[in-house]
């Protein structure tokens, strides 16, 4: 008898490019198992299959090696952050304020 399987989709947006991977796994597979099962690094060698940061639907999934899927899950592998979100508020704040300082004398 023929192993139950689901369809999902892998996804992952690098700056200049975008793929969408549409894939057949088996009932009870993780998240981080179709992640590699994919092959999407074969086409995004810079990528860490087994260490990124993944979402399902945008909300990110905090255990992707048990997490296990449901048929139409879509998974979104995330890019690693290349500044801190605080940190440029923090240095936008600074620069505005400096502006404005420098405005009123």
């Amino acid at each position: 008898m023929a192993e139950p399987m689901i369809e999902i989709e892998v996804v992952y947006a690098a700056v200049e490019r975008q793929r969408l991977l549409n894939l057949t796994v088996p009932v009870g597979t993780t998240v981080r198992a179709a992640v590699l099962a994919s092959g999407i690094g074969g086409e995004f060698p810079e990528l860490d299959l087994a260490g990124c940061p993944v979402g399902i639907f945008g909300k990110q999934v905090a255990e992707p090696e048990t997490r296990v899927l449901q048929a139409g899950d879509r998974i979104e592998i995330y890019r690693p952050l290349l500044a801190d979100p605080k940190e440029i508020r923090r240095q936008r704040a600074a620069k505005a304020a400096e502006a404005k300082r420098l405005s009123q004398t």
